[in-house]
C-alpha cells in the first residue's frame, strides 16, 4: 500500500498561495493594459478613448459655460455655484481640456469677451437661463444629472483609467445633482 507524499514534499507554489495571487495579478494586469493605450495611440484617427476624453472635456466646458450663464443672469447665487462651477472646470482639466475656457464665474461681462476661438461653437449650446433663481438651479440640475447619466453609459466601453475618470466625475456630477436640488 502507498502512501500519498506529504504536501512539504512538493517543490512548487501550492493551491491556495497561487488563488491568492491571482486577484492580484488580474488586477495590476488590467490597470497596466488602460496605462499603455494613450501612449501608443498612433495613426491619423485619435482611437475610441481619446475621442471619448475629447467629448468629456468639452461637456464640461459646456456645463463650466452653463454655470457662467446663471451667475450671470443671478449674481446672488455666485456664492453657492462657484465650488460647484470650479470643480466642473477640475473635470474639464482632467478629461484633457486647456485652461483656455476659464473666465471669472464672479464677473458676468468676461462670458460676452472670451467666445474667440473655441466658443463658436458652444454657444448655442447655452441655453437662456430662466427667469427664477429656482428654475435657473433646477435646469443645472437637469444638466448635471443628465451628462452624469451619459458618463456612467460611456464609462461601460471606456478602456481602465478613462472609466474610472468617467465614474468618478459621473460620482461628482450626481453629488452636485443633490447640492443643486436641496435648498
Amino acid at each position: 500500500m502507498s502512501f500519498p507524499l506529504s504536501p512539504r514534499a512538493r517543490s512548487g507554489p501550492r493551491r491556495r498561495s497561487l488563488l491568492a495571487v491571482a486577484p492580484a495579478a488580474l488586477l495590476v494586469a488590467g490597470c497596466s493594459a488602460g496605462s499603455e493605450d494613450p501612449g501608443a495611440s498612433g495613426g491619423s484617427r485619435p482611437s475610441a478613448a481619446d475621442r471619448a476624453r475629447a467629448r468629456a472635456a468639452r461637456d464640461s466646458r459646456e456645463l463650466a459655460e452653463r454655470y457662467d450663464a446663471v451667475v450671470a443672469a443671478h449674481p446672488k447665487l455666485a456664492g453657492r455655484l462657484r465650488p460647484l462651477r470650479a470643480e466642473v472646470v477640475r473635470h474639464a482639466e482632467a478629461f484633457g481640456e486647456t485652461a483656455e475656457p476659464s473666465p471669472s464665474p464672479s464677473s458676468p461681462s468676461s462670458g460676452t469677451g472670451s467666445p474667440s476661438a473655441s466658443a463658436s461653437a458652444a454657444v448655442p449650446a447655452v441655453p437662456a437661463v430662466p427667469a427664477k433663481e429656482k428654475d435657473a438651479l433646477a435646469g443645472l440640475a437637469a444638466a448635471e444629472r443628465e451628462l452624469a447619466d451619459r458618463r456612467a453609459k460611456a464609462l461601460l466601453d471606456a478602456p481602465g483609467e478613462l472609466a474610472r475618470l468617467l465614474a468618478s466625475v459621473a460620482a461628482a456630477g450626481a453629488a452636485h445633482v443633490y447640492l443643486l436640488t436641496e435648498a
